[in-house]
C-alpha cells in the first residue's frame, strides 16, 4: 500500500527521495509529494496522479536540503486528491508527516483538537497525528503543559511520543520538525518501517526496494517501535521510551534483481522467472539420497506439526488459493485435518482453536494486515503459529513462533505470479516431510521428491507456449465475462486463474469447481463465452470432460489446459495449451502458469497497465 521514504544524509534529499518513491511505485498509489527541510522551514509539493505529475511542479534539487520525506497515496480517508496527498504539516507548519495505516480514533481526535482551535484543511487521518504531534509541541514549548521533556530527552521525540500514546490503529511514520533540521523519526504500529543504514546517510522506508540502491544494511522495526536519526547515528525504543537493540540485517536481493531488465512489464519478468524462483526456494532443501525435506526454519516444530490433530491456513487473495491446495496436499499426504480460511474473516467468527491446534499464515509480504491480525489473534488463542512468507525480517516472520521463507526474489508485480508457485512448493515440500513421517512410505516420499525436483524445467517448457497464449487471449478479449472450471488439486488454480484475469485485465471472471457448474452457474453460458478448463490426466479427467461437453453444447467456447500427449482432448477443445506431466498434487505449479500468462496477454491487448492495476495495491497493509 502507500509508500513511506525519509532520508537524512550528506546528499541532496529530493532526488534521492523522488527515486526511491519510484521504486515503490508497485504497491499502487494515487498521489505523491515531498517535504524537505533547510533553514528552519518544511516545503512541501504534493500532486494528484503519477510521481511525473509531482515532478514537474517541484524547484530545482538544493544542496542545502539534506533531509526529507515522501509519500505515494492510496485513498482511505479522503478522496485522492492534492489536499489529501502526503506529507501533511501541522496548522503551525512546525511538523511534517507521511504515514501508512488508519487512525480508528482520529474523529475523536481532530474533535478535541478543534476545540483547542487547532485548523484543518484535509480529510484525512494523517493530518490529525500531524496536529497532535504540533500541539504537545507548541505546548511544551510555550511551558503549558504540567508534564515538561524529561532532561535527556528533546521536546521533539518527547512530542511524538505523546501522540503516539492517543492513537488507535495503525501506522508507520516519517516525521520532521522545522526547529530540528538534522533529525528524522519514524515509528511502526502494524505497518512496515525499515531503517537503511548506509555510509554517512540514512533511509527510512517502508519497502527494502527503496533501500537497496543505497546500502544493503537495515534494520527493522518491530511493533510500538520508534527510531531517532541524526548525522551521529540513530537510536531505537519503544513509543514509552524504553531502549530497544536492534539488529542489522543484510537486504536478501539486490537492486538488479528490482530492475525491469528486457522485459516490458514486472509480471511478464515475474512469470518467467518462475523456473530460478523454484529452484532458490527448493535449494538446499531436497535432500535426494535420503528422500527427505528439510526446513530449517521449522525444525523444533515438526514433531509438534505431525502430531497436530488440527491444522488451520490463514492467508488472503493468491496466498488463500495456495493455502486451499495446501490443505489438499496435508490431508492427502499426512492425514491430517486441515481447513483454510480467509484471514480477513477470521478472528471475528470466534474460530475453534483447541490443545495442538497450528496455524500457518501465507503472506508474499509478510505485511498483509488481515493475515497479521490472524496470526496474532491465533498466538493469543493459544495456537502453535508459523509462516509461510517471502520478505525476510517482515511482520509475520517476526510475529510467528518459526517458519519457512520463499526465498523467490523480489516481487514488484501487484499481481502475485512466482510468490504463489513457490507457496505451493512450500506447502509441497512440508506436506511430503509431514506424510513421510505419518502416512507415506520412504520410497513414495522419494518418487514425489523426484517429480517436485523436475518441475522447474517442466514450467521452462510450459513457458516456450507464451505467443501460442497470446493468440488464444486475442481471440476471446472482447467477452466481459469468463468461466475458469477445475476439479480436485486444480480447483485452487481456476480460483487463482480468476483472479490473475480481474485483477489486471478488469475482465469479471468466476472461478468453480467445475462440478458446481451446473448448480446454478451454467446460466452464465451463452454463446461464445469463454470457459477455460483444467483438464489434465488424471483421476476426474473423465468427470471434467463431461463438464466440458455441458458447457460446449451451451455454446461455450472451450479453452483446455491439457497434458501434452493427450489426443483426445482435442476434439472439446476451440484452443488447446498443454502442460508436461505430473501427478495431479503436482499439478497446480504447472497448470497456473498457462492462465498467468493468458491473464497477462489479455490485460496488454486491452491496453491496461499490467503492473500497477487500478484500485489495487501490492502488500494490504490496512484492513
Amino acid at each position: 500500500m502507500c509508500g513511506i521514504v525519509g532520508y537524512l544524509g550528506r546528499k541532496a534529499a529530493q532526488p534521492i527521495l523522488i527515486e526511491a518513491l519510484k521504486r515503490l511505485e508497485y504497491r499502487g498509489y494515487d498521489s505523491a509529494g515531498i517535504a524537505t527541510l533547510s533553514d528552519g522551514v518544511i516545503k512541501i509539493k504534493k500532486e494528484q496522479g503519477k510521481i511525473s505529475k509531482l515532478e514537474e511542479i517541484l524547484d530545482a534539487p538544493s544542496n542545502d536540503e539534506k533531509l526529507g520525506i515522501a509519500h505515494t497515496r492510496w485513498a482511505t480517508h479522503g478522496k485522492p486528491n492534492q489536499l489529501n496527498a502526503h506529507p501533511h504539516s501541522d496548522w503551525t507548519g512546525k511538523i511534517a508527516v507521511v504515514h501508512n495505516g488508519i487512525i480508528e480514533n482520529h474523529a475523536t481526535l481532530k474533535t478535541w483538537l478543534s476545540s483547542k482551535a487547532v485548523d484543518f484543511v484535509s480529510e484525512t487521518d494523517t493530518e490529525v497525528i500531524a496536529n497532535l504531534i504540533g500541539y504537545f509541541y507548541s505546548e511544551v514549548n510555550s511551558g503549558k503543559d504540567h508534564t515538561q521533556a524529561p532532561p535527556d530527552q528533546n521536546k521533539f521525540e518527547w512530542s511524538v511520543q505523546r501522540a503516539l500514546a492517543e492513537l488507535h490503529g495503525t501506522y508507520g511514520l516519517a516525521i520532521l520538525c522545522a526547529d530540528f533540521p538534522k533529525m528524522l523519526i519514524g515509528a511502526k504500529k502494524g505497518s512496515p518501517l525499515i531503517l537503511g543504514v548506509g555510509e554517512g546517510e540514512y533511509i527510512l522506508a517502508s519497502d527494502a526496494a527503496a533501500i537497496v540502491e543505497h546500502t544493503q544494511k537495515a534494520i527493522y522495526l518491530s511493533n510500538n517501535e520508534m527510531v531517532t536519526i541524526t548525522p551521529d547515528g540513530f537510536n531505537t525504543k519503544t513509543i514509552d521510551n524504553v531502549a530497544v537493540s536492534k539488529e542489522l540485517h543484510q537486504i536478501e536481493f539486490s537492486l538488479e534483481q528490482i530492475e525491469i531488465g528486457g522485459f516490458a512489464h514486472y509480471m511478464l519478468k515475474e512469470i518467467f522467472e518462475q523456473p530460478e524462483a523454484l529452484k532458490t526456494c527448493m535449494g538446499g532443501r531436497i535432500d535426494r539420497q535420503n528422500n527427505r525435506i528439510k526446513l530449517g526454519g521449522l525444525a523444533s516444530y515438526l514433531r509438534e506439526l505431525t502430531r497436530t490433530k488440527h491444522l488451520i491456513l490463514t492467508a488472503c487473495g493468491t496466498a488463500f488459493h495456495a493455502s486451499l491446495v495446501g490443505e489438499f496436499l496435508f490431508e492427502h499426504l499426512a492425514r491430517i485435518p486441515t481447513e483454510t480460511e480467509y484471514a480477513s474473516e477470521f478472528r471475528y467468527r470466534n474460530p475453534i482453536i483447541e490443545d495442538q491446534t497450528v496455524v500457518i499464515s501465507i503472506s508474499q509480504s509478510g505485511e498483509t494486515a488481515d493475515t497479521l491480525a490472524a496470526a496474532e489473534y491465533a498466538k493469543e488463542r493459544g495456537a502453535t503459529v508459523l509462516g509461510i512468507v517471502n520478505v525476510v525480517g517482515s511482520s509475520i516472520a517476526r510475529t510467528t513462533d518459526a517458519g519457512i521463507y520463499l526465498h523467490a526474489g523480489p516481487e514488484i508485480g501487484v499481481a502475485s505470479t512466482k510468490a504463489f508457485t513457490a507457496q505451493l512448493a512450500v506447502l509441497t515440500m512440508l506436506a511430503i516431510e509431514l506424510g513421510r513421517r505419518k502416512n507415506i512410505s520412504d520410497t513414495e516420499a522419494g518418487r514425489l521428491i523426484e517429480e517436485l525436483s523436475a518441475i522447474p524445467e517442466k514450467i521452462s517448457r510450459i513457458l516456450k507456449q507464451s505467443e501460442h497464449i497470446k493468440e488464444i487471449a486475442s481471440a476471446n478479449i472482447k467477452k466481459n465475462n469468463w468461466l475458469f472450471l477445475g476439479r480436485g488439486f486444480n480447483y485452487p488454480v481456476a480460483l487463482e486463474g480468476a483472479l490473475k484475469l480481474k485483477e489486471i485485465s478488469y475482465i469479471h471472471a468466476e472461478g468453480l469447481p467445475a462440478a458446481e457448474m451446473k448448480h446454478g452457474p451454467i446460466a452464465l453460458i451463452s454463446n461464445g463465452t469463454p470457459a477455460v478448463f483444467i483438464a489434465t490426466l488424471g483421476p476426474q479427467y473423465d468427470k471434467i470432460l463431461g463438464n466440458i461437453s455441458e458447457v460446449r453444447a451451451r455454446g461455450g467456447k472451450i479453452i483446455v489446459v491439457a497434458t501434452e500427449g493427450d489426443e483426445s482432448i482435442k476434439q472439446y477443445a476451440d484452443h488447446l495449451i498443454t502442460i508436461p506431466e505430473a501427478p495431479e498434487m503436482l499439478q497446480p505449479m504447472l497448470t497456473v502458469l498457462p492462465l498467468q500468462i493468458l491473464a497477462y496477454h489479455a490485460a496488454v491487448l486491452r491496453g491496461k497497465d499490467v503492473d500497477k492495476p487500478r484500485n489495487l495495491a501490492k502488500s494490504v497493509t490496512v484492513e
